[in-house]
C-alpha cells in the first residue's frame, strides 16, 4: 500500500469517526479525541425488537440490556457456575412451610437518573414482567412460580422473594441473571406510562438503569449508542461510548475493520476468520456458545409436520458433518439434542446418524412417499458461526429436495422473521437458540412445554410427558435424579420434538490488535466496561 493510500484511508477514518462524533452531540474539540474513548462493533444486530430488558427476548437485546441494566445476581466472565452480587450484595435461601423464601440485601447504587435503587424499584421490574406476559415472563410465572403477591419488602434496601415447592430456589437466582431480571428505575417508566403499559412504549427505546452505560440513541437498521453512565457502581475507565453499527454482510464488517473504522467484528465467515488468523493487525476469538442453530418444524393440525415421522425424516436426511465440515470449517460442534454441549443434562448420543433411506422410508410410512413442499423462512445476514444464513438454508434445502420435500426459502430480518414466529406462523424455519441462564432447564422448559408458550408452542408442539418431565427436572434438586430426568426429556424430544438441531457453534469474533479487556462468555455476555483500547 503506498503512503498517499494509507494517509487517504486514515482520513477517511478519522473523518467517519468525526461525523459520527458530532451526530451524536459532541463539540467539534471533543469530537477530535472521541474515537479514542469509542469502542464501535460491527456486526448483524438486526434481531433487535426492543431495548426495555422485561420484553427483549433476542440475542442483540441481551448484549445490550446487560449494560444498560443491572440485576440482583449475576454470572461473571467465563465462570457459569458460581453466582456473584451485582445490585444484591448478599441472599439467603430459607425453606418455609410452603416452599423457599429469597432474601436479598441490596447494595448502595444509583440509577443513571441520580435516583438510588430501592426495593420497591426491583419488585416494581419484576411485576412488571408479570402483568405485561412478556416473551419471557413465563421464567418468572412457569419457571419461578412467582405472582405480585409473591415479592415484599420489608425495608428499602430488602427485597423478599417467596417460592412454591414447585420452583426451585437455584434456578430462581440462575433466570434473575438474563434481562427479565434488570432492575428500572419505576419513577421514571411510570412518568412515561401510556394508558397503563408501564412504560414499555417509551422504554422501548430509552433506558432507565443503573449499569456501567445509558442508552444515546437507537437508530433503528442504522446503529445503537450507548454513553457511560456517570452514577454506575460498575465504572468503565477507558471506553466513554459504545457503537454497535448495523453490518449485516460479514464482507463490510472485513472491510470496515480493516481500515479501522470498527473495533469489532461481530460475524466473521469461518473463512474471513480462518485468514483473519493470520494477520498481526488483529486478534481473533474463538469463542464458545450455548447456542443451538437448527430447524423449527410447525406441528400443528394439517401441517405436514404433524406427523412425528416427518420430522424424523427431516432430522435423518440433514448432513451434519458436511455443515460443520465445509460450511463452518470446524467452527461448530455436532450435537442432536435440545440440552447443548457444556450443561450438565447435555446428551452426546447420536440419535440420527445421516440416512436418506431411512429418511425416504420414512416418508413413505407418513403417506408421503413423494415429498412435500413448504415455506422455508431464514434470516438475513449471518447464522450461528458466521456461516451466511443463506448459504446454510442452501445447504438444507438441497438435503431436504434429496427425500422429495421442497423447501422454498423467504428470507427476510431478524426482527420480522422471529414476530412470525412467535405467532406459530411458520411453517419451517431456521433459528438459532440459546438459553437465558446456563441451567438444562433453560433449554428443558422453554423447548418442551407447551405451556410456558416458548420454542415448543411456537412449533405448534403440545406434548404431556415432555411438559411433565421438564416440569419436574426444574425442581429435581438430586443430581442423580436430575440427570436422569434429562436423560428421557432429550430422548423423547429426539425422537418426536418439533426440532432438528443442525450444530452447537463457535462464535468467532475478529478486533483490532489494540483491543484488551474484550470477553465474551458462552452465555453470549460482553461486559463492555471492562474493555480499553490502546
Amino acid at each position: 500500500m503506498s503512503q498517499q493510500v494509507a494517509s487517504a484511508q486514515k482520513f477517511q477514518v478519522f473523518s467517519r469517526g468525526l461525523a459520527l462524533a458530532l451526530s451524536l452531540g459532541l463539540s467539534l474539540a471533543g469530537a477530535q479525541n472521541a474515537r479514542q474513548s469509542t469502542l464501535v462493533i460491527g456486526g448483524d444486530f438486526s434481531d433487535l425488537i426492543t431495548l426495555d430488558p422485561g420484553v427483549s427476548y433476542e440475542f442483540s437485546g441481551s448484549l445490550v440490556a446487560g449494560n444498560l441494566y443491572d440485576t440482583l445476581v449475576i454470572y461473571e466472565g467465563n465462570d457459569l457456575k458460581t453466582l456473584k452480587p451485582r445490585l444484591a450484595s448478599s441472599w439467603t435461601v430459607t425453606p418455609t412451610a410452603t416452599g423457599s423464601r429469597i432474601t436479598f440485601k441490596l447494595r448502595d447504587a444509583k440509577f443513571s437518573t441520580g435516583r438510588p435503587v430501592t426495593a420497591a424499584d426491583v419488585i416494581y421490574s419484576l411485576t412488571r414482567v408479570i402483568a405485561l406476559k412478556t416473551p419471557s415472563s413465563f421464567l418468572l410465572t412457569d419457571v419461578a412460580n412467582i405472582t405480585a403477591k409473591s415479592l415484599s419488602a420489608p425495608d428499602a434496601r430488602t427485597v423478599v422473594m417467596d417460592i412454591p415447592k414447585t420452583a426451585n430456589p437455584n434456578i430462581v437466582l440462575a433466570l434473575l441473571t438474563f434481562n427479565v431480571g434488570g432492575v428500572i428505575d419505576s419513577t421514571e417508566a411510570k412518568a412515561h406510562e401510556v394508558k397503563g403499559d408501564f412504560g414499555t412504549a417509551w422504554l422501548k427505546d430509552h433506558s432507565a438503569g443503573s449499569g456501567p452505560f445509558m442508552l444515546n440513541r437507537w437508530d433503528r437498521s442504522a446503529q445503537v449508542a450507548l454513553d457511560v453512565n456517570p452514577n454506575a457502581f460498575r465504572k468503565s475507565p477507558n471506553i466513554k461510548r459504545v457503537i454497535l453499527r448495523y453490518m449485516l454482510e460479514s464482507s463490510a464488517q472485513q472491510s470496515s475493520l480493516n481500515s479501522g473504522e470498527i473495533d469489532v467484528a461481530w460475524d466473521y465467515t469461518p473463512d474471513a476468520f480462518k485468514a483473519a488468523q493470520s494477520n498481526p493487525k488483529l486478534k481473533t476469538l474463538k469463542t464458545d456458545t450455548f447456542q443451538l442453530q437448527y430447524l423449527g418444524m410447525n406441528s400443528s393440525k394439517g401441517s405436514p409436520f404433524e406427523d412425528p415421522r416427518v420430522r424424523e425424516a427431516v432430522r435423518y436426511a440433514l448432513d451434519q458433518d458436511g455443515m460443520i465440515d465445509s460450511l463452518l470449517q470446524g467452527l461448530g460442534r455436532k450435537t442432536q439434542t435440545i440440552i447443548p454441549i457444556g450443561l450438565a443434562g447435555s446428551d452426546p448420543k447420536i440419535y440420527y446418524p445421516y440416512n436418506l433411506a431411512k429418511a425416504k422410508a420414512l416418508l413413505a410410512a407418513a403417506g408421503k412417499p413423494n415429498g412435500f413442499s413448504v415455506d422455508f423462512l431464514v434470516s438475513t445476514g449471518s447464522c450461528a458461526g458466521g456461516v451466511p444464513c443463506q448459504d446454510l438454508a442452501a445447504k438444507v434445502q438441497s438435503d431436504l429436495a434429496k427425500i422429495g420435500i421442497k423447501a422454498n426459502i423467504r428470507q427476510m430480518v431478524n426482527s420480522e422473521l422471529l414476530t412470525v414466529y412467535r405467532a406459530q406462523k411458520a411453517e419451517l424455519i431456521q433459528v438459532a437458540w440459546s438459553p437465558d441462564y446456563p441451567d438444562a432447564d433453560g433449554n428443558g422448559t422453554p423447548l418442551s412445554d407447551y405451556a410456558a408458550k416458548s420454542l415448543a408452542w411456537r412449533n405448534s408442539w403440545n406434548n404431556a410427558a415432555a411438559s411433565k418431565l421438564a416440569q419436574s427436572a426444574a425442581v429435581e434438586t438430586n443430581s442423580t435424579k436430575r440427570l436422569a430426568q434429562y436423560g428421557q426429556l432429550t430422548a423423547l424430544l429426539a425422537k418426536e420434538g418439533p426440532f432438528a438441531v443442525l450444530f452447537q457453534p463457535y462464535k468467532p469474533i475478529v478486533l483490532q490488535a489494540g483491543i484488551s479487556g474484550f470477553n465474551r462468555n458462552a452465555n453470549g455476555d460482553v461486559q463492555f466496561e471492562k474493555i480499553s483500547k490502546k
